[in-house]
């Protein structure tokens, strides 16, 4: 094990053209090889290999948050979208439906969101909290238009990473529904140190919610059975007002696709996400 850490970090030392800020992708590579190269080794690894190792990646991290502090930078002056469309563009893409990749590890760097305190159990019908990969937020940017006229609400938004990326990128007003107070606390803080005038974060039951403004709405599957059906006869008063959008994600899709108010905006490929609009 001590010969393989050490081919290891020779062939990533030969060529240093990884401290180029631009090679994030690569350096997250590296790091995720060391992470488990250390890993295995265990207490049995020799010392001073092991504070190579460590070394090198304490670089890597240093980099990066260099990176991450410079796109925090310009969100906060308006300027954000340009660096972070720049990014989704370049950096791999997992194929995985529900996996996460490189552009994930970009967007935590920058959201640098904070640790939430006590989350309670959820209810039956609610589901355990996964943040929407980052790549299928960026799918959505790309596939549906949202102006300053629109009013984008996630429903079920956990931590925000839609409707924080969702704000960056686009003038759209940008609405984050979710039960857990903890998380909107952690989105809330994110928004402000951003300087995200049109993200806000509203702590409650979606059930209970005022959906009279939006023109857009997005769910990541947050809950199932019951809830879901509340919720979806609530957007359906609202499309009798005005005609609005629903993007989805994940296995409420096959449920709206059932629905006779609802018709399919086209068709994506599978694990994307999916655009729906009122008839």
């Amino acid at each position: 094990m001590d010969a393989r850490l050490r081919n290891l970090l020779n062939q990533m030392l030969q060529d240093r053209t990884w401290r180029d800020p631009d090679q994030l992708g690569r350096r997250i590579d590296m790091q995720e090889q060391l992470e488990r190269a250390l890993f295995h080794a265990g207490d049995s690894l020799e010392p001073s290999l092991r504070q190579r190792g460590e070394g090198l990646m304490i670089e890597l991290e240093v980099i990066d948050r260099r990176l991450y502090h410079a796109i925090r930078a310009d969100i906060r002056r308006g300027q954000g979208a340009g660096r972070l469309l720049h990014w989704a563009a370049a950096m791999p893409r997992n194929g995985d439906e529900e996996g996460y990749d490189p552009l994930d590890a970009l967007l935590s760097g920058v959201l640098d969101l904070a640790e939430p305190g006590n989350v309670p159990e959820l209810d039956a019908e609610m589901v355990f909290y996964q943040p929407t990969p980052a790549r299928h937020i960026f799918d959505l940017l790309a596939r549906v238009p949202m102006g300053d006229q629109d009013v984008v609400i996630d429903l079920g938004a956990g931590l925000g990473h839609v409707t924080l990326l969702t704000a960056i990128c686009t003038r759209a007003r940008c609405v984050g529904i979710e039960l857990q107070a903890a998380y909107v606390t952690s989105a809330r803080q994110c928004a402000q140190a951003l300087n995200l005038r049109n993200a806000s974060f509203i702590a409650q039951d979606v059930r209970h919610a005022c959906l009279a403004e939006g023109t857009v709405f997005y769910l990541y599957t947050p809950f199932t059975g019951t809830i879901l059906r509340t919720v979806l006869d609530m957007l359906k008063r609202e499309a009798e007002d005005r005609p609005i959008r629903l993007c989805t994600l994940g296995p409420c899709t096959e449920v709206l696709a059932r629905e006779s108010w609802l018709t399919m905006d086209n068709i994506s490929e599978r694990g994307s996400v999916t655009l729906f609009r009122s008839r």
